[in-house]
């Protein structure tokens, strides 16, 4: 039975204990994005200073303790925080913004016109879920002066003066630890940190930003897969060219030289672009309001594409010769668009950012701008500064013209393909054994490789919450085949109406019908093709649903070992190796070439049974990287790929993982 419910069961959690008790509300989880989430507040402050122009310097410096508990200090060269006292509150303005929610100077635009920061969380929010912090400050060439706090509390009377060389007139320099009592997962991962510092040094043209990881014992804590090892410490970003150079990383096989960019400031508004079309067949465009990542889009996004639809319709108005299809030319002569939003995107990459004042998140995430005023504005900026580069640049815009009419010629001999899909949506679950769990969020989708496998698995699942799709053979490369072909891929079809939320431009993640797919192959060169060729599909085709941490790869066990009543399934040689030593002699072992070896109950035991399974999430942590690699690998130019292979081959140490 409940206790009383009266007056006396009215709390109120002063200070910051309302962050430490209910850390998601503030940094939206305690696991791994949670613990970096605590980076990006104290760095978008210090970007926030660069935007101000008054910042041109930023170190991120990781670091550990005697006790193995790691840190992180963000240094940078800007005004410092203010440490006089405040005027309506009994404390230094230091000790105010690290202790009090809501406090900051970024919210009447005096001091920053723009920033990242607008809720007066961040600083505060990382003090109260740090076991330790301290920041020290200098402000126009005087002392340095230092505070330090214990679970959000501070320990040191007033503000301490610290004698040390400074060579910049001013900055903030702040470490934390992470409390361990809080978070899941205390290890930062470089190469996320990694990704988003270079980010940031993109979208800041002129900006260093230095990451150093003086971390003990680097090859114990970084037990991430990499397709290179890292022999460094030390990364420096520094981009005079800004997101131009982003967009050169991201398309360096574009099918034009010149590189439409344009950046010009509307009322309060900055919107900066840069784009290029490449030879594939997808679209990649990303999207940044404040330099904060809205990788759901938004009103800037919408303006974007809107205006880049109407500029490159407008074009082949006033330049009929560029179009040779019959069937577009007549649509020309009858003065109509003949160009839809999806043709001028084929192979479009881009990068869209915008200086807003008083931007409006959906979200606490702020993961897509809601400002209806910016999307007019974008809109506007685009067409106009891609009609005016077409004009300046004939060469370049015939060959995204000669793009975009390639795109459109496809789209009008295989809009029958397309509808097919739609269709095979509609006939049912084909080969698809469905659960009877209706929450998407609890419900689990097995990719199989093979029918006997597939028979096996569906003998042993939990048939509440975990469905199983059989795939016959090898699926298709998305990254060699152009869309038509595709589509007539019986497996491709397959999985995308399981998933049910569509594809590529169509894909609608809250359609989703499961957040867990997960990828179950052999354990062999086979399996691992299998999967490379999934991941592509799912990279090019559904890149939400990896952005959503919804994939994942099983890792099938490659033996059982036995003795007496003790039995264990193990993943590697190295981990069999081990049991058998310590386990002396009498012990069977037996190995499992594939999945059909293994009977309905150790598949379920091994692979499925969530208490015991061994997942990997997958990720896209580096975006560059990964649209590198999959051009290389799974593209058809045989050279780059040769090359890459000949390079990496002798840093392989296990095939298997």
């Amino acid at each position: 039975m409940s206790g009383e419910y009266d007056a006396s069961s009215i709390q109120v959690l002063e200070g910051l204990e309302a962050v430490r008790r209910r850390p998601a509300m503030y940094i939206g989880s305690i696991d791994e994005y949670g613990l970096h989430h605590l980076v990006w507040e104290i760095v978008d402050n210090s970007i926030d200073e660069a935007m101000a122009g008054v910042c041109d310097r930023i170190n991120v410096i990781l670091g550990q303790t005697e006790h193995g508990f790691e840190s992180v200090t963000i240094q940078d060269n800007g005004r410092g925080i203010p440490t006089e006292p405040h005027p309506h509150y009994n404390m230094s303005s230091l000790e105010l913004v690290t202790t009090r929610l809501h406090s900051g100077g970024k919210f009447d635009h005096s001091s920053y016109k723009v920033s990242g920061g607008l809720h007066g969380v961040g600083i505060a929010v990382v003090n109260a879920l740090s076991s330790w912090m301290q920041v020290k400050v200098r402000r126009n060439g005087g002392v340095i002066l230092m505070q330090e706090y214990v679970r959000g509390e501070t320990i040191s009377h007033g503000l301490i003066e610290v004698k040390e060389d400074w060579k910049d007139r001013g900055g903030t320099h702040i470490t934390f630890i992470p409390d361990h009592e809080i978070f899941e997962a205390v290890h930062f991962h470089i190469p996320t940190i990694k990704n988003r510092l270079r980010e940031l040094a993109f979208l800041n043209k002129g900006l260093t930003i230095t990451l150093i990881d003086n971390r003990k014992a680097r090859e114990e804590l970084e037990s991430e897969m990499s397709l290179e090892t890292e022999k460094e410490n030390t990364w420096s970003f520094h981009y005079d060219g800004g997101i131009q150079a982003y967009v050169e990383q991201l398309a360096p096989n574009r099918s034009h030289e010149d590189i439409p960019y344009f950046d010009e400031t509307i009322e309060t508004t900055q919107v900066e672009v840069a784009l290029a079309y490449d030879r594939s067949e997808r679209d990649l465009i990303h999207t940044f309001t404040n330099n904060i990542n809205t990788r759901h889009g938004g009103t800037h996004l919408s303006g974007f594409k809107s205006g880049l639809t109407r500029a490159i319709n407008s074009y082949v108005l006033k330049n009929e010769h560029l179009i040779r299809n019959t069937h577009l030319k007549k649509g020309l002569k009858e003065k109509r668009s003949i160009f839809t939003g999806n043709d001028v995107r084929e192979g479009l990459v881009a990068v869209v950012s915008v200086k807003v004042m008083n931007p409006q998140f959906e979200g606490q995430t702020k993961s897509k701008l809601g400002n209806s005023e910016v999307k007019g504005i974008v809109e506007r900026c685009s067409y106009e500064n891609i009609l005016k580069f077409f004009e300046e640049h004939p060469d370049s815009a015939r060959e995204i013209i000669d793009k975009c009419e390639q795109a459109a010629t496809i789209r009008m001999k295989f809009r029958q393909i397309r509808e097919a899909v739609k269709k095979t949506q509609a006939k049912g679950t084909g080969k698809l054994v469905d659960c009877s769990e209706t929450d998407p969020a609890k419900r689990e989708l097995f990719l199989v490789e093979g029918n006997s496998a597939g028979g096996t698995a569906i003998e042993g699942r939990f048939s509440e919450y975990q469905a199983i799709l059989p795939l016959r053979g090898k699926v298709i490369n998305v990254e060699k085949a152009r869309l038509e072909k595709a589509m007539r891929n019986k497996e491709i079809l397959e999985i995308i109406r399981a998933i049910g939320a569509g594809y590529r431009e169509n894909f609608q993640i809250e359609n989703v019908k499961y957040h867990k797919v997960i990828l179950l192959m052999d354990a062999d060169i086979d399996g691992h093709h299998i999967v490379c060729l999934l991941l592509t599909f799912f990279f090019r085709y559904m890149p939400e649903l990896i952005d959503e941490g919804y994939l994942f790869i099983a890792q099938p066990p490659l033996y059982r070992i036995k003795k007496g009543n003790k039995e264990l399934y193990v993943l590697s040689d190295q981990e069999k190796d081990k049991i058998v030593n310590d386990w002396g002699k009498n012990v069977e072992i037996s190995r499992f070439k594939g999945l059909g070896e293994m009977n309905p109950i150790q598949l379920q035991k091994t692979v499925m049974d969530p208490n015991n399974r061994t997942l990997l999430q997958v990720t896209r942590v580096n975006i560059i990287e990964a649209e590198q690699i999959f051009n290389t690998l799974m593209g058809d130019n045989v050279p780059p790929r040769r090359e890459f292979i000949e390079t990496h081959a002798l840093e392989v140490e296990n095939l298997d993982i």
